[in-house]
């Protein structure tokens, strides 16, 4: 039933596209907002109305600002019904007004997204129904308080939408054209290429492919310190019943004059591009966005981009959102369009700062700069990476100007085996049935391929631009000589097919290993190559270890603690590389303790919370054998994971350790640690293990594998074993 949320003051969330919600967080203490939490989908904060009306008119980078009115329990329609019609909407709406509902589920039995929405828009209604005799009306736009229910684990957060339509909406785009560049990414780009520090210099901007304008739009919206919101004629809040009216129009006089005063010193903002129809867009916008006679907007093509003659004596910003390949469909197109960006980057504007946003597939390096900074962006479905460049000849990858060509792939042995054209075929469907979801889901790291056909017996993982092959003994009947050839043939084809040269591929031979032997190091080479998950980075080594540092069959299972551990203690036992941990700290825990017997593992756990920008002050790093750890330790944890070997007899524990003989003694100790109402995540990849229910009858046990195993290790479901376990 109904529990209003009584706080002395206001809890809010602001959501972001992903790759925003650091910069959100910093915008959000601007505003006033206290107790500012990042999570994967934007940031939650506390304050009073004001620092919520401030977002809403102030946030260059958020699409909404909800404000959680109840949480309530829904394991079926019926509970989420009842639980909805028990909130007290008068208090938010009037009986003859009108309303609009939007509805999320992740984990939960309600899994129809419209129907909980039904459900939910039924409560509200019939209870106005039963209490007036007249109810309100669905309306899907500008309607009098837009609700939103956020339903996870059966705990459903019901939240009034302050923004009433996405916040990136400013309200001056006119006209739009194919795939533009939505408000709040601009906004998000500019901040991360230092437009504001180029502004205090002196220096001015130059987009050189503007589109409808969005980019230099907001960099003058910025330069000036204009209210995104000024211009909305609409917001959530203006027909709520909580509404201040005063408050408002204090905020909006302030606005009012501080883009009066920022207008008179705005630098020299142009956007340049080579279709007629762009620019006539762009001067629409510009227009509506009360910037008419401030920006320049111009037909002119690439070739010809330089600086303005009234921008020679201060460098300024080069910022530049080309088509991406996914769009123009020709990678032999978008590689040039870079080099010629480029060109015209290292012919006339030395000394100057330059930003490019690509597509992750696109050739980057095509541009001939070494970039500064790298960040991840996401333009609707799209990843992106903005690449950001100090234009100095120090900088430059090639210093003829003319980058070398395109590595065409190692050729083992050119005369392949007719047989290996089965291979590339079960590969190419792979990619096929796996590119739609990759796509959806933002996965750069992925199991292609995994003994797919009998001779043929490797894995094959792609870890964004880098492959690592592992090849498994052939199966009985297969010739090992044979096996051998076809492996030749393996590598060569995956090179042509991915376009990925020899240097990026590496190959491993694996086989059954036993206690210190599966972890033993094979190389000394200590090459680190960063690679992105869920919004992440983390350092995989392809080279000195069996596995990567990176193990990619429990992705699922990182995004889950990421999803449970807000505002909660995580421990992380047999922690590994820290991967765990990172998206702990994503997801808001409030402290993570991680333990590991390596020196090794913990120094680069150590690296990817600092590559994440996590600092070690709220996350602890032990060296020490777990096993002994967990006798000595009294803290209490609200999640713990434990993640374990299927053998140890490493000169570092006290004892050897084996997970099928010893899991009932490693989970009662961990079940020790776990805090009133915690979760023990319990992992391993033996394949033949299996828990002793009888021993553990005392706990709550659901076996969660296959809610745990990625989509592409279907061919795989005994890659690994994973419980939920309660006291």
């Amino acid at each position: 039933m109904y529990e209003g949320i009584k706080t002395e003051t206001i809890e809010f969330f602001a959501t972001a596209p992903k790759g925003i919600p650091p910069l959100l967080v910093e915008e959000l203490k601007t505003f006033g907002a206290k107790g500012v939490k990042e999570t994967l989908a934007g940031a939650s904060f506390r304050g009073d109305l004001e620092t919520a009306y401030r977002a809403c008119l102030w946030s260059r980078l958020a699409n909404r600002v909800l404000m959680p009115i109840a949480g309530i329990t829904a394991r079926d329609p019926d509970e989420l019904y009842m639980g909805v019609k028990s909130i007290p909407w008068e208090d938010h709406l009037v009986p003859d007004g009108s309303l609009s509902v939007g509805f999320t589920s992740t984990r939960s039995k309600i899994t129809h997204t419209h129907y909980g929405a039904l459900k939910v828009k039924d409560a509200i209604v019939d209870r106005f129904s039963e209490k007036y005799g007249r109810r309100p009306s669905v309306a899907l736009r500008n309607p009098d308080i837009r609700i939103h229910v956020y339903l996870f684990r059966n705990k459903a957060t019901v939240s009034l939408d302050l923004s009433g339509e996405s916040l990136h909406l400013r309200g001056y785009r006119e006209v739009g054209l194919k795939a533009p560049l939505k408000e709040n990414l601009a906004a998000a780009v500019l901040i991360r290429a230092g437009w504001l520090e180029v502004v205090r210099s002196g220096g001015g901007l130059i987009d050189p492919m503007c589109g409808s304008g969005t980019l230099p739009i907001e960099a003058a919206l910025m330069a000036a310190d204009a209210a995104p919101g000024r211009l909305r004629r609409y917001f959530g809040f203006f027909k709520w019943k909580g509404h201040r009216e005063e408050t408002w129009k204090k905020l909006m006089q302030e606005a009012e004059e501080r883009a009066a005063a920022g207008m008179k010193k705005l630098p020299l903002i142009i956007g340049y591009d080579s279709d007629r129809e762009s620019i006539k867009a762009a001067l629409a916008n510009l227009e509506k966005a009360d910037f008419k006679g401030v920006i320049h907007f111009e037909k002119r093509e690439l070739a010809e981009l330089k600086p303005h003659p009234a921008m020679k004596s201060q460098p300024g910003l080069v910022v530049v959102n080309p088509p991406y390949g996914e769009r123009m469909g020709d990678r032999k197109t978008i590689g040039e369009l870079y080099e010629s960006i480029g060109q015209r980057l290292k012919d006339h504007f030395q000394g100057w700062k330059a930003s490019v946003l690509i597509s992750k597939m696109d050739p980057g390096k095509r541009i001939g700069i070494r970039a500064r900074k790298l960040h991840t962006f996401y333009n609707g479905a799209i990843e992106c990476r903005l690449l950001s460049f100090n234009i100095e000849p120090e900088q430059y990858l090639y210093p003829d100007q003319k980058p070398p060509p395109r590595p065409t792939g190692l050729i083992l042995n050119p005369s392949t085996r007719p047989e290996i054209e089965m291979f590339v075929n079960r590969i190419r469907k792979n990619l096929k049935r796996l590119k739609k979801r990759l796509k959806k889901e933002n996965i750069q790291c992925y199991r292609l391929y995994d003994r797919d056909l009998p001779e043929y017996a490797v894995a094959i993982d792609r870890y964004e631009d880098f492959l690592h092959v592992q090849e498994y003994k052939a199966p009985r009947g297969v010739d090992p000589r044979k096996a051998e050839e076809r492996l030749n043939d393996i590598l060569v084809k995956l090179q042509e097919i991915l376009e990925i040269p020899k240097d990026q591929v590496f190959l491993k031979v694996r086989s059954h290993q036993r206690g210190v032997r599966q972890y033993a190091r094979l190389g000394s080479e200590r090459v680190f190559h960063p690679v992105r998950e869920g919004g992440l980075t983390f350092l995989v080594n392809f080279v000195d270890y069996l596995d990567t540092g990176l193990f990619l069959d429990h992705r699922t299972t990182r995004r889950i603690i990421s999803e449970m551990v807000r505002g909660k203690s995580f421990l992380n036992l047999f922690a590994y590389t820290g991967t765990a941990t990172v998206y702990a700290a994503k997801g808001g825990a409030k402290s993570t303790v991680s333990v590991d017997a390596s020196e090794t593992y913990l120094d680069w756990a150590r690296r990817n919370l600092a590559l994440n920008g996590y600092a070690e002050n709220r996350h602890t790093l032990v060296k020490a054998d777990c096993l002994s750890w967990m006798d000595n330790e009294k803290r209490k944890y609200d999640v713990i994971y434990l993640d374990t070997p299927t053998f140890s007899n490493s000169k570092k524990l006290k004892r050897d350790f084996e997970v099928q003989r010893d899991h009932v003694e490693l989970i009662q100790g961990a079940i020790r640690l776990l805090g009133r109402d915690g979760v023990l995540i319990f992992a391993n990849n033996f394949r033949r293990f299996r828990i002793d229910s009888g021993a553990l009858s005392h706990l709550k046990i659901e076996d969660v594998t296959r809610e745990t195993l990625p989509f592409d290790f279907y061919r795989s479901p005994g890659i690994h074993h994973c419980w939920e376990i309660m006291k």
